[in-house]
């Protein structure tokens, strides 16, 4: 029932956006076949984690997208803020997905960190990175966010797709972690 003065809810809204993100919604979509708005819809509609009540999110993916521009393809949160282990000292690691027209240099690193970014007052650290093609090996970055990342933004769902196989290959004991000096490495097992 509406409350005295005020009508019933159409169901319908407006959504404002940055033109950055906005622009990167607009080629997810294009790039899964998708209107903007049906697109919209699914990745409201589908489970993000703990992501879902933080403001931060879009601000990371807005930054990812003016680094990146046409060539990003996804941005994942990983790591021990995504795990919900994070201390006093952690940052926020983001595997930050790009097409191999990229050149991963120091600029790119350079340009990110033109102006510092934080989420929850934790710094933003980003990982660029290209989309290993199938069946090429991964290195222990993608394996790392195979187990803990949560997908924030991504292109068709190439980013999901390909992180879900790095999970099978964990599963099926083709990719191993072991620790040396209390850090973390994978290898592949014949």
């Amino acid at each position: 029932m509406p409350r005295l003065g005020r009508t019933a809810a159409s169901g319908r809204f407006v959504l404002r956006v940055p033109a950055g993100l906005h622009a990167a919604l607009r080629r997810a979509a294009a790039a899964a076949g998708l209107s903007l708005n049906d697109y919209c819809t699914r990745k409201l509609a589908a489970p993000i984690g703990s992501l879902g009540g933080a403001g931060g999110a879009s601000g990371v993916v807005e930054r990812a997208a003016s680094v990146c521009g046409d060539a990003l393809v996804g941005v994942v949160a990983y790591g021990s803020w995504a795990r919900g282990e994070a201390d006093e000292r952690s940052d926020v690691d983001l595997l930050v997905v790009v097409e191999a027209s990229v050149s991963l240099s120091r600029a790119l690193y350079r340009k990110w960190d033109a102006t510092p970014l934080t989420w929850e007052g934790r710094v933003v650290e980003p990982h660029f990175v290209r989309l290993p093609a199938l069946p090429e090996r991964v290195g222990g970055i993608w394996a790392e966010a195979a187990i803990d990342g949560i997908v924030l933004f991504e292109r068709g769902l190439v980013v999901s797709a390909r992180l879900a196989a790095v999970r099978r290959d964990i599963l099926a004991g083709r990719l191993v972690r072991r620790f040396a000096h209390g850090q973390p490495y994978w290898f592949e097992v014949a």
